[in-house]
Order: C-alpha cells, then sequence, then structure tokens
C-alpha cells in the first residue's frame, strides 16, 4: 500500500502563480499579478482528480505566508481567496479590500 505524498507548493514567477503538485504532477495553482505591492489573487483551481484533499486550502495558505514575507498586500478578487481569508483571520492584517479600481486594472491587463 503506497502512502500519499506530501503537496508541494511552490510560487511561479513566470506564470505569475502558485501551484501545488503531488508526486510531480500539477495538482492546481492560484494565480495573481503585482499592482502597487499588492498581489492581486484572481483564479484557484484544483483539478477534480485531486479533489477533497484540502489541497485549494494548502495551496492559498502557502501563497500567503508567501506575500507576506515578501512584503506585500493580498486583494482577494478570487472568490476562493476571499472565502479563506474570512475563515483564517491570521492573514487579515495584509488584506486589502477588493476595490473597482483594483477590478478595473485586473481586467485591463487580462483583456
Amino acid at each position: 500500500m503506497s502512502t500519499p505524498s506530501t503537496p508541494v507548493v511552490e510560487r511561479s514567477d513566470a506564470l505569475h502563480r502558485y501551484e501545488v503538485r503531488v508526486d510531480g504532477e500539477l495538482a492546481g495553482f492560484t494565480e495573481y499579478l503585482d499592482h502597487d505591492g499588492q498581489r492581486v489573487f484572481y483564479h484557484t483551481l484544483v483539478e477534480d482528480a485531486f479533489a477533497g484533499r484540502g489541497l485549494a486550502g494548502q495551496l492559498v495558505r502557502a501563497a500567503l505566508t508567501d506575500v507576506r514575507a515578501a512584503g506585500k498586500r493580498i486583494v482577494p478578487v478570487c472568490p476562493y481567496v476571499a472565502k479563506f481569508l474570512v475563515k483564517h483571520e491570521e492573514f487579515s492584517d495584509i488584506a486589502d479590500e477588493v476595490t473597482p479600481e483594483v477590478k478595473g486594472w485586473l481586467r485591463s491587463q487580462l483583456g
């Protein structure tokens, strides 16, 4: 019987996202763009084959911990990241409100 491996979360600067891998296989990611000292998270996905393992939470926790270490702030446009922040108040000190200005900027960046 094989033991489940520990998920690994890494930041991929080239792709503007944090990725979670299980046994080397991409299981999910959370995408961001940086804007004026803020890391704007706009999309999180965990592949169906990896659903139900708590990977999204592990991924977002690692991403937000990295943002804090980098001295940046978080803007949770992504509904999953926003929901995570409600349940994990330890990150509230680095979270900024999603404003119409940030949403407009994000739309212009994503085309």
